[in-house]
C-alpha cells in the first residue's frame, strides 16, 4: 500500500479540494480504472433510468452475471465526497460484486453537489430503492431479496436507507457499509491520526462537506446516521473498513451501535490499507480478498449458496 502512495505521490496531481468541483469529478475520473481490477464481461449491462420524487431522470446501470429473471439486487451507490463518482468511476467494482456475489447490481448516479446539495442525494437514493422494490421485477429482479449498499459518501446514504427501509416496512437482507460516514463532525481519534498524507485526508473532507451541507445542517442524522434516534431492527449489516482511514473510528462506532441494538453485524477491517482501497485490486490484495467477502456476505444474506 504504501509503494502505490508514493507512486501516486510522485504524479504532483493537484489535490482535488484545490480543484473546483467539475475539475474535480474530471480528475477522478481520469484516475478511477488505473489501479482497478480487468473489467468482467457479464451476461448483462444495461443503463436504465429511475424517476425521483421531483420527476428528474436519475441515470442507472444494472448488471448481471446471467441473463435469467430472478436474480436478488443490490443497489449500489458510490463513493465520492457527495460530490465527485459516478457510474462510470465504480463500473469495475459494480461488476465485480456481479460477478462473485452472483446477483444484480443497480448502480445509481445520484445527484452530487454543489449543484445539488443536502438532501438530494438522499431523496434519490432512498427513491431508487423504493423504484427497485416496486419496479425491479420488471427487470428481473427478485424483489424478496434486495440489499442496498455503497462506499464512503455512499456507505452513509446506504445506512440511511436502511433506516428508511426499516420505517416503511421494507425488508432488506443486507446493508453493505464500505467505509461509511457516521458522524456529523471530524473529531474521532481517526481523523486526526490520519489526517495528512494518505489518500483521503481533512482538508479533502472538509471540502466535500462544504459543497454538500451547510455547517448547521450536519447534526441532520440523515448525514450522520450515528445520530439516528434508534437503530432497532434494521437490515443485517456487512461493514468493511480500511486501517489507515479518517473514517475508520466512525465506521467501528455505527457497527457498535448496530450491535448493541441486536441487529447482526460482520465487521471486518483491512490491515494496512487507506480509504479508496477497494479499487486498487491491480495493486494489493486487500482489494480483491474485499471483492470476495463482499460478494460472500451477500451470497449469505440472499441464500444463494
Amino acid at each position: 500500500m504504501m509503494g502505490v502512495l508514493q507512486r501516486m505521490a510522485q504524479l504532483c496531481r493537484p489535490p482535488l479540494h484545490s480543484l473546483t468541483p467539475q475539475q474535480a469529478r474530471a480528475a477522478y475520473a481520469a484516475g478511477a480504472e488505473v489501479l482497478e481490477v480487468p473489467r468482467a464481461e457479464l451476461a448483462r449491462v444495461e443503463d436504465l433510468q429511475i424517476r425521483a420524487r421531483d420527476g428528474a431522470m436519475l441515470p442507472a446501470r444494472l448488471y448481471a452475471p446471467v441473463a435469467q429473471a430472478g436474480l436478488p439486487c443490490l443497489l449500489y451507490l458510490h463513493g465520492g465526497g457527495f460530490t465527485i463518482g459516478s457510474i462510470a468511476t465504480h463500473d469495475v467494482l459494480c461488476r465485480e460484486l456481479a460477478r462473485l456475489a452472483g446477483c444484480m447490481v443497480v448502480s445509481l448516479d445520484y445527484r452530487l453537489a454543489p449543484e445539488h446539495r443536502f438532501p438530494t442525494a438522499v431523496h434519490d437514493a432512498w427513491d431508487a430503492l423504493q423504484w427497485l422494490a416496486a419496479h425491479g421485477r420488471e427487470w428481473g429482479a427478485d424483489t424478496t431479496r434486495l440489499a442496498v449498499g455503497g462506499d464512503s459518501a455512499g456507505g452513509t446514504l446506504a445506512a440511511v436507507c436502511a433506516l428508511k427501509a426499516r420505517d416503511s416496512g421494507l425488508q432488506l437482507s443486507l446493508q453493505l457499509l464500505i467505509y461509511p460516514g457516521t458522524t456529523a463532525h471530524q473529531d474521532t481519534d481517526s481523523h486526526e491520526a490520519f489526517a495528512e498524507g494518505l489518500i483521503l485526508d481533512h482538508a479533502a473532507i472538509a471540502w466535500f462537506f462544504d459543497q454538500y451541507i451547510a455547517p448547521d445542517a450536519r447534526e441532520d442524522w440523515r448525514f450522520a446516521p450515528l445520530l439516528a434516534d434508534d437503530v432497532e431492527a434494521v437490515a443485517p449489516a456487512w461493514v468493511g473498513l480500511a486501517e489507515l482511514d479518517p473514517l475508520v473510528d466512525e465506521g467501528i462506532a455505527y457497527a457498535d451501535r448496530l450491535r448493541a441494538a441486536g441487529v447482526p453485524v460482520d465487521l471486518e477491517i483491512y490491515r494496512g490499507v487507506t480509504h479508496e482501497f477497494i479499487k486498487m485490486g491491480r495493486a494489493i490484495s486487500e482489494a480483491r480478498q474485499f471483492h470476495r467477502d463482499a460478494a460472500q456476505a451477500l451470497r449469505a444474506a440472499f441464500a444463494t449458496e
